[in-house]
């Protein structure tokens, strides 16, 4: 994994200056979603930065010191901080935006899975839904229309809420029984 460190105080981080990068590595095969990595920030007493990063699960850890190579002025600080007051309303609706759009991409990952692992308890009309739903959920993502996508969001989740909701049921109405799930 990656670690890369920026300095600024903009949303994007395009828009920052990049003062290092190391890689966090041995940490075991995991299904997406499941590595949870703390990155930790300390300045020392001689202004040298330590970045540090654990996967928490492994437990495999790694850290970089940044010396600074050089430093900003106090005219340089500033204006990163005029431009981030100047950029923060553009920042916060790019953001917004490319929140939206992973959001609407773990769904459908989401979804597929889920309909992949229970094929047998959806009926015809509740596939039929479920594909023209994650159709369009996927053709809203290429927009650049955050409330689209979050429209198209809460259509799929009203249309699979029902379903999702009775294999649960149907699960936990098998473990109870004594059945193994």
């Amino acid at each position: 994994m990656r670690i890369s460190v920026f300095q600024g105080e903009r949303d994007l981080v395009r828009d920052n200056r990049k003062l290092a990068e190391f890689n966090l590595s041995g940490i075991p095969g995991m299904p997406a979603g499941l590595p949870k990595v703390e990155v930790g920030f300390l300045i020392n007493a001689d202004g040298i930065l330590v970045v540090s990063a654990k996967e928490l699960r492994s437990g495999v850890s790694q850290s970089i010191e940044v010396k600074p190579q050089y430093g900003l002025t106090d005219v340089e600080v500033e204006k990163i901080l005029l431009e981030s007051i100047h950029h923060a309303q553009d920042d916060i609706l790019v953001r917004a935006l490319t929140e939206a759009k992973m959001e609407g991409e773990q769904l459908l990952m989401t979804t597929e899975k889920f309909l992949q692992k229970n094929t047998e308890h959806l009926t015809q009309k509740e596939w039929e839904e479920t594909a023209a739903a994650m159709q369009a959920l996927q053709m809203s993502l290429s927009m650049d229309d955050k409330n689209l996508i979050h429209k198209k969001i809460e259509e799929l989740n009203t249309i699979s809420r029902p379903y999702a909701e009775r294999v649960m049921d149907e699960a936990i109405n098998k473990a109870l029984s004594g059945k193994k799930i």
